[in-house]
């Protein structure tokens, strides 16, 4: 099919709050030799987008298409022979038409590009709105739970606002790894939510002391490992519930960055303390292709479910909604933020 010249875009002009979200024209995708182009059916809406849109993380130019995650289908191949002739991207089985998901900043259009180590083939057995719904979160799920720290039977983790996302994917891992879980969350109802994807105990954190509870649970010893995508607000209490020799997990920044720490506070227990990104577990096309065939097999299994809270429209409305949604403290989303931007094919 013929290219367009401009695409309808999620993007901002400058950094700021929600109202510098529009649903604007925009040129069409920069395209690398090595990039594969996807028409997208739906995009996945998660915390780092706000994290541009703030500008939290930085920004080379204006006008920025906002999006890290998003599926479709296939409409241009690379075009450098030595990527055709590579042995980890023959593998994936890319052509025309191919049903796939991608990871890359700038996906929230009508079609993105991106280097094609970034996009994962999608099977049959998954939609490819579960796809969008999947795929960062997933993989930052699947690839901190065997490389942040490695989960196993027996150990006790801990999950700050558990109802979310990444929160329910990482609970279900961890369950399925055989570990004991324990999570926040504003609300009973999304605390049954939490349950029905493997939490054990939930902490309801608008009325309940956190670091009190979760030493009552473990019988003072606390838990192995915290992964707190919450930041500034929850941080310090981290180093209360966590063991002796535990691992503490900054994933994200929702409240806030974290506020800069003397390395002598990881003496008082013997802690380890990562800020991963899961970019870096998966940078090389090897890792990659394991980790996304791992998340798809577990998605096909039945091993992850997937919880989409709500589908947005493909509309400056859409998207300031969906961002104040996902941004509001204790605010009603359980799950998956997901636009509609074309649909299934």
């Amino acid at each position: 099919m013929s290219l367009p010249e401009t695409v309808e875009a999620i993007a901002i002009d400058r950094t700021g709050d929600i109202d510098v979200l529009e649903k604007k024209k925009v040129p069409f995708p920069a395209r690398a030799p090595g990039d594969i182009v996807i028409q997208v059916a739906y995009g996945g809406v998660n915390f780092i987008d706000s994290y541009y849109r703030k500008g939290l993380y930085p920004i080379k130019s204006f006008p920025q298409i906002l999006g890290m995650e998003a599926s479709g289908t296939v409409v241009s191949l690379p075009t450098d022979p030595a990527v055709l002739a590579d042995e980890e991207y023959q593998k994936r089985g890319f052509q025309v038409g191919s049903r796939v998901a991608l990871n890359a900043l700038g996906v929230h259009a009508e079609f993105a590009s991106a280097p094609w180590s970034k996009v994962f083939p999608v099977p049959a057995g998954v939609s490819l709105l579960t796809a969008a719904a999947a795929t960062l979160q997933g993989l930052t799920a699947l690839t901190f739970a065997e490389e942040a720290y490695r989960i196993k039977a027996g150990d006790t983790v801990f999950i700050h606002t558990v109802a979310g996302g990444f929160g329910l994917l990482l609970a279900q891992l961890a369950k399925h790894a055989g570990a004991t879980v324990i999570g926040t969350t504003s609300t009973e109802e999304k605390a049954a939510v939490a349950r029905a994807h493997g939490a054990d105990h939930v902490i309801l954190y608008t009325k309940e002391n956190v670091v009190e509870r979760t030493l009552a649970l473990t019988g003072g010893e606390g838990v192995h490992v915290i992964y707190d995508g919450v930041g500034k607000d929850t941080f310090l209490d981290n180093f209360k519930i966590a063991r002796r020799k535990g691992t503490i997990v900054s994933v994200g920044n929702a409240s806030g960055p974290v506020e800069p720490i003397a390395p002598l506070k990881l003496v008082e227990k013997n802690l380890a303390l990562l800020r991963p990104t899961m970019l870096n577990y998966i940078y090389t096309p090897e890792e990659a292709r394991y980790y996304g065939d791992k998340l798809f097999g577990y998605i096909a299994n039945g091993v992850l479910k997937i919880n989409i809270y709500k589908q947005y429209s493909f509309t400056t409305d859409g998207a300031r909604e969906a961002h104040r949604d996902l941004t509001t403290k204790g605010g009603s989303t359980v799950g998956k933020l997901v636009y509609t931007i074309g649909g299934e094919p």
